[in-house]
């Protein structure tokens, strides 16, 4: 085999973020692009290091564009000698969220029949800093900006493994091309009618000409920065939440509790404890509105959310109600 300096990075990498262990079974996401042939093969190189068993999914949405992919995945598989499970969709609406959530729940289906409790898909830096770009557009927080972490739980058991955040998509292509990987090219990646494509296309080459040539490294560095506060700031404020809600209360937080907290911390217990109350995601708006409830007159209320829910303070509580009468 040959080493090359791409295989020292990532046998590096696993070890000190601990993203795998030794006997590790392990179901890698093929689509038969190039981020993720290219860890496919160092996975398989590595191996025999690590002592891994290896399989293979392939996730066919089942549209025009996607026609042969499939089976030159299944060549792939069978030539590196490597357990091929297919997932064929119906009827799937071509746009990129559909897609995606279709996907991670197929994963995840054959990862919990075949027994594998480790799934590695091929999101690289350049994947990492595109979606900084695309979630600071819409508006999204620190949570949202370092979207693509390194590890992150499927269901409780299956654990969700990106090796290659430090790695750049013009590296895995040059990978793939010094091992002659039959790199499938997705004319859909030169679709601009997807956002992300024209970020890809067009807003970071731009960035990169005119701002900064390492716009991708950097934005990538950004979001492990951002990775390590929000899993900080995440874990206090559920402490804090613990602390916050009444005994036997579970949908009444103590104000003077949060009276005393940072905003930034106010702000995240308030959305751990919607999570828990309302029946879709707390919109930043809604938190705002709870927030200026922690020092608010008594008897005030937010506006009702929908599912015709709304939280109102008595006394020194915040408590959340629906229709008039306190949510059970």
């Amino acid at each position: 085999m040959n080493w090359t300096p791409l295989h020292a990075s990532i046998q590096q990498t696993l070890r000190k973020r601990k993203l795998l262990a030794k006997r590790d079974r392990i179901l890698v996401a093929v689509s038969g692009g190039q981020d993720s042939l290219c860890l496919l093969k160092l996975l398989l190189d590595l191996q025999s290091k690590w002592q891994w068993q290896l399989a293979v999914i392939h996730c066919d949405h089942n549209w025009k564009t996607d026609v042969g992919i499939a089976d030159r995945v299944a060549e792939i598989a069978c030539s590196f000698d490597v357990p091929l499970y297919l997932k064929r969709a119906e009827g799937l609406p071509e746009t990129e969220a559909a897609a995606r959530e279709w996907r991670y729940h197929a994963i995840t289906e054959v990862a919990r029949e075949q027994g594998f409790d480790r799934v590695t898909v091929g999101h690289t830096q350049s994947d990492r800093a595109e979606t900084l770009l695309y979630n600071l557009i819409r508006g999204a927080g620190a949570d949202g900006l370092q979207a693509l972490t390194w590890h992150r739980f499927l269901t409780p058991e299956i654990h969700l493994i990106r090796p290659l955040l430090e790695v750049s998509r013009s590296q895995t292509g040059e990978f793939c091309r010094e091992f002659r990987l039959p790199v499938w090219e997705d004319i859909l990646n030169e679709d601009l009618h997807y956002a992300r494509n024209r970020l890809r296309a067009k807003v970071i080459p731009y960035l990169k000409e005119h701002f900064n040539p390492r716009t991708e490294k950097n934005l990538a560095q950004t979001a492990e920065l951002l990775r390590a506060d929000v899993e900080y700031l995440e874990t206090e404020a559920g402490k804090y939440l613990e602390e916050a809600i009444v005994a036997g209360e579970n949908l009444t937080l103590d104000r003077h509790i949060l009276r005393s907290l940072p905003l930034s911390l106010q702000r995240r217990i308030l959305r751990q404890f919607l999570r828990r109350s309302l029946p879709n995601s707390p919109a930043f708006e809604q938190i705002e509105a709870i927030v200026h409830l922690i020092s608010a007159p008594n008897k005030s209320r937010t506006s009702t959310f929908p599912g015709g829910f709304f939280v109102e303070v008595n006394g020194d509580r915040l408590i959340v109600s629906h229709n008039g009468k306190v949510k059970s």
